[in-house]
């Protein structure tokens, strides 16, 4: 088997579930290509009782066709093909009843677990009558269940509210890999990039692993890109579609929101996406909604940092490969095969540069947290923009504590060392005003500076009260 990069914790909660002495139904979901089938085969390859993996797209009579072949490969060769997921769950049961051992654990892992839920299958009913009648009381047993369609996990088995309500064990959302988990793959791999460059790669791919696989340590980065992206034969060109189609049955909609979104560096507010979708606020917006956050593709925040509500949230793209192509593929038509090379300074990338930075460190909030040593108090963390100013003030980040201070963050991108002028100083604490007049916070502020490449000390910097740079990003956490 390849060598499992990261995943520590995840890697640690499946064998302590694999050790328990109770039935465990465990259900893990996460987007396309995260590896959800590489950590599960890695880490139980040679302990496998019984495991099968879902056709995409495949008819009712290939999947049962994949359970009839896996039963072979297990040993249990059929003479026939069950007429229904019943039947099939049936004959499961009983190969199972041979494989008890004592002292031995028996794991069933089903992959791709959506494909198999055809119409009109009656896969989901079925499924959960093994679970209730039989395998729920096996004390040894531990089933696995796995699949890339985030929204139809949730619904149709965490969330589920027939058969299967609350019988899901353990749950696990496989995430993107963090900078430090991106560093321990490239170097892994014989990669020679610094920081800095793996940073950018982070701001492409957002620490996907099957992105990551197709790079090439012979080619520089924006090499690496072009041959990915803008090739005639471009190994990525259409996996943005591909990723939408895979994770839902009507894909449009949720493109059309995570355009709008990508379009909108601040983010939207649901009334502002309805106004911009002609859609009402409530039913399937709200379901598009929940799930583009459930698929990662979306976050939502409070503007004032307390409880978040949907109704009053504002919704930001937080996928990076979806900012990517929607950047530079879907809004920039070109047959340029070399275009990421020839545009490296143009006012488009740097834009995009300046964004990207900042959806990473609202990906690596704790590692922020960890720099400003704060990281044992509690906080509430959130983007904000003022509702009142002329000038539309919005912060990058905020970090209320519960000490009675708030970290006002700036996050700035710079190839070279940051440097603070006098109209940079005023806007700071220009806006340092703004939001706690109109918070009317009682924390003491705290003027903080995120940088990709340092801040550069002089008589304009004196009002910065902590610094996080690129390499505390970088911090295992």
């Amino acid at each position: 088997m390849r060598e499992l990069i990261g995943r520590k914790h995840e890697i640690e909660e499946l064998e302590r579930y694999a050790a328990s002495s109770s039935a465990e139904f465990v259900a893990i979901y996460g987007r396309r290509r995260i590896g959800k089938t590489f950590l599960v085969s890695n880490v139980f390859h040679n302990k496998l009782s019984f495991s099968m993996t879902g056709i995409i797209d495949g008819t009712f009579e290939e999947q049962m066709h994949v359970f009839v072949d896996a039963m072979s490969i297990y040993g249990k060769p059929l003479s026939k093909q069950p007429k229904s997921w019943l039947e099939a769950f049936s004959i499961l049961r009983d190969f199972l009843v041979q494989k008890k051992k004592r002292g031995s654990r028996r794991i069933v892992f089903i992959d791709e677990l959506p494909c198999f839920d055809t119409q009109r299958s009656g896969f989901v009913r079925a499924l959960g009558y093994f679970w209730n009648s039989w395998a729920s009381q096996q004390n040894d047993l531990m089933l696995i269940v796995c699949g890339s369609a985030t929204s139809w996990m949730v619904s149709k088995i965490i969330d589920n509210r027939g058969g299967l309500h609350n019988r899901i064990t353990q749950e696990m959302h496989l995430q993107p890999f963090s900078l430090s988990e991106t560093e321990k793959y490239f170097e892994s791999k014989g990669f020679s990039w610094g920081r800095n460059t793996i940073l950018q790669a982070y701001m492409v791919f957002g620490g996907v692993p099957y992105y990551m696989s197709l790079l090439r340590k012979d080619q520089s980065l924006a090499k690496n890109i072009d041959r990915m992206f803008f090739a005639s034969d471009a190994l990525l060109k259409y996996e943005y579609d591909r990723l939408f189609q895979t994770l839902f049955n009507s894909p449009e909609p949720y493109k059309h929101i995570v355009r709008l979104l990508a379009e909108n560096k601040s983010g939207l507010t649901r009334r502002e996406l309805s106004d911009k979708l002609g859609m009402k606020t409530g039913g399937n917006l709200t379901t598009l909604l929940q799930n583009l956050v459930r698929c990662d593709f979306v976050r939502m925040y409070n503007v004032k940092g307390k409880k978040i509500k949907s109704s009053s949230g504002i919704y930001q793209i937080k996928d990076f490969f979806s900012l990517f192509h929607i950047t530079f593929l879907q809004q920039n038509v070109t047959t340029n095969e070399h275009f990421w090379s020839t545009h490296l300074e143009t006012p488009t990338l740097n834009s995009w540069c300046g964004l990207s930075f900042e959806r990473v460190c609202m990906a690596h909030i704790q590692q922020i947290k960890k720099s400003l040593g704060i990281d044992k108090i509690n906080t509430e963390y959130y983007s904000w923009r003022s509702k009142k100013s002329a000038d539309n003030v919005q912060i990058d980040l905020v970090i209320e504590r519960a000490d009675g201070n708030t970290n006002i963050c700036e996050i700035k991108y710079s190839k070279s060392v940051y440097s603070i002028d006098a109209w940079e100083e005023k806007r700071l604490n220009a806006r340092a005003d703004v939001y706690s007049s109109e918070t009317k916070t009682r924390n003491g502020l705290q003027l903080t500076m995120i940088t990709s490449s340092g801040l550069k000390h002089n008589s304009h910097s004196d009002r910065i009260s902590a610094e996080v740079s690129l390499d505390d990003l970088f911090a295992e956490i």
